[in-house]
């Protein structure tokens, strides 16, 4: 925030967004606030805060932000105090509207929803844990309403991850969504596009090799890949582009990377718009501008999306390191030893897995080549299930009859447990929501729901494959195959939401490569490229988009219940993509000569 804001001479940037909050801080932060245990906002924002104040009052900079957590207000207070330190003359709002435990409660006992968890079917009456806490998704109006009455820097508790840039474009331009739909809906857009900072200038991108600054003049280097900046028209008219003197990239396939990042299929839904995204492309206006097309609206929904947070127990896990030959039957050595152990103790855990991590190199040559890691996690509700007497120790007291070469981590703290909290995600009325807006002077403004929405199918459309080729064809088709990692000639980007993993692939150009693409991904060609990892009778919707040259797949339930319980270690899905990109396919070799990536 403080580069961003010192640096406005050269780029002049009206508002300054950010979203502090994933599904991981909002579980946590709930928590905290239930357990009483501290601040439950996100403090990181006030050390990004503090030190761009000055520059923030001396430009007129306005500011959005999704940091309050489960403690907005008092956030608000904080940052009024620090601005009050400063002796500047900024005015601080804050919205509040999103804890709704009592609404949930509320519409339960009334019998107004089960409350369908949108990732696994499941309805909450079923489900096996209290909630504790509940957080809406709410739009940015609110922010729109707080700038419009004088505010200069509002705190949201959690909007939507892009409607700080709806609110900030509503407010500049005067929209309203009764006549602005499209509008909102292309800043919608916008704001998913940069609400991850550096995602969409070169982070996560699976074309960062070509970044790398090698030798002068080679590849714009990847120590600062630079922050976004979203140019929205009053008509709604999106270019993205990027600080100045920053390294990094802005491109048709960064922002490509990031447009498939956590959508769910074609229809973005947000409390004020619902952005169609079948026709998007992204055109290069210059090295490091993009303009966005092809964005269609509709009526939001008349739902939310609304995660509830509950206690769910206690985890902790130990790890060992294989070397060399025989790992299979190492592993199943110690394995068998440690069940043992722990036999008197097994029936109280929710949960026991052995993981292998990784696999030595043939011919290795260095030791770290030849070694593995073994990670042993449990799960169970209570802390004393897995005191150290009952799990840790168990696990590390084979060490002398343990396969050759035993050797554990000897960082024990992940060996004591530590809390776990389930995530259930679903859907809440907007009108059973209290959307206020918390003014400097202690007046407030209710935010109404929108008038008119439009009941959505609970499970977006997937796209038939529409273009088969049978493998026996590619050849005829493509010309001659080499067998090679899919990631050789495919991008791809993963993500999560609650326990849906979506996943998108995409080619650097249409014509055969996009032919090939999607004649190869079908929905039973993804289940393939899954192999093990495919849940058995796992639900996959399949979305073609034409002019990003991408297929993308919306994996129901496939990861391990979310963020902040998962016994897995790539807690967030992203890795998922680079498993596929490392699959082995048939590859054409005329796509090969034009280049890896």
């Amino acid at each position: 925030m403080a580069m961003l804001a010192a640096n406005h001479s050269n780029d002049p940037i009206d508002v300054l967004t950010g979203d502090w909050m994933s599904e991981a801080n909002m579980t946590a932060r709930a928590t905290m606030k239930i357990a009483g245990g501290g601040d439950a906002y996100e403090p990181s924002f006030i050390e990004a805060l503090e030190p761009a104040l000055n520059d923030i009052a001396r430009y007129g900079i306005k500011v959005a932000v999704n940091a309050g957590a489960s403690d907005t207000a008092l956030l608000a207070k904080v940052v009024t105090d620090l601005v009050a330190t400063k002796r500047l003359s900024l005015k601080v709002a804050w919205i509040s509207g999103d804890e709704v435990l009592p609404a949930v409660q509320r519409a339960q006992q009334e019998g107004r929803s089960d409350f369908t968890n949108i990732c696994t079917g499941e309805l909450l009456a079923d489900w096996n844990f209290t909630p504790v806490y509940a957080q809406a998704y709410l739009g940015g109006l609110g922010i729109a309403a707080a700038f419009s009455h004088g505010a200069d820097i509002v705190i949201c508790g959690r909007v939507s991850d892009a409607s700080p840039v709806i609110g900030a474009a509503c407010w500049w331009h005067d929209w309203n969504r009764d006549a602005h739909l499209l509008e909102m809906a292309n800043a919608l857009v916008a704001g998913h596009l940069i609400e991850c900072s550096s995602y969409v200038c070169g982070g996560n991108f699976t074309g960062f090799k070509s970044l790398e600054e090698k030798e002068a003049g080679a590849g714009p280097g990847w120590s600062n890949l630079g922050f976004p900046i979203a140019e929205i028209s009053r008509l709604g008219q999106v270019i993205i582009t990027k600080n100045s003197g920053s390294a990094g990239a802005l491109t048709t396939q960064t922002c490509t990377s990031q447009l498939l990042y956590e959508i769910q299929g074609p229809y973005y839904y947000n409390s004020n718009v619902t952005a169609l995204l079948t026709s998007i492309s992204f055109t290069q206006l210059s090295p490091t501008r993009v303009a966005l097309h092809g964005v269609d609206a509709d009526l939001p929904p008349p739902t939310t999306k609304t995660g509830l947070t509950a206690p769910g127990g206690y985890q902790a896990e130990v790890h060992w390191y294989p070397c060399g030959l025989d790992i299979g039957a190492k592993i199943r050595m110690l394995e068998s030893q440690i069940r043992l152990l722990l036999q008197p103790h097994i029936q109280n855990f929710t949960l026991l897995q052995f993981q292998l991590l990784g696999s030595p190199a043939e011919n290795p040559q260095t030791q770290e080549e030849a070694t593995v890691d073994l990670r042993i996690v449990a799960q169970a509700p209570r802390a004393e299930d897995l005191s150290p007497g009952k799990f840790l120790r168990p696990c590390l007291d084979v060490i002398m009859q343990a396969f050759p070469g035993a050797t554990p981590g000897l960082d024990l703290r992940l060996g004591f447990p530590r809390a776990v909290q389930e995530y259930y995600v679903t859907l809440l009325p907007q009108a059973d929501i209290q959307h206020r807006v918390h003014l400097s002077d202690g007046s407030g403004l209710d935010i109404a729901p929108p008038r008119r929405t439009k009941v959505w199918d609970a499970r977006q459309p997937s796209t038939p494959q529409s273009s088969v080729v049978p493998e026996d064809a590619c050849v005829k088709r493509f010309g001659p195959t080499v067998r090679g990692p899919l990631g050789w000639i495919v991008h791809a980007r993963s993500g999560d939401k609650g326990s849906n993993c979506n996943v998108g692939f995409w080619v650097r150009r249409g014509g055969e490569e996009w032919e090939w693409l999607r004649g190869l991904l079908s929905v039973e060609g993804v289940k393939g490229l899954l192999g093990a990892e495919y849940k058995k009778g796992g639900s996959i919707d399949r979305l073609e988009l034409p002019a990003l040259h991408a297929v993308h797949f919306l994996l129901h339930d496939h990861l391990d219940r979310g963020v902040s319980c998962s016994a897995s270690i790539d807690v967030l899905g992203k890795n998922v993509a680079e498993f596929l990109r490392a699959r082995y396919v048939d590859l054409p070799v005329k796509f090969l000569n034009r280049g890896k990536l």
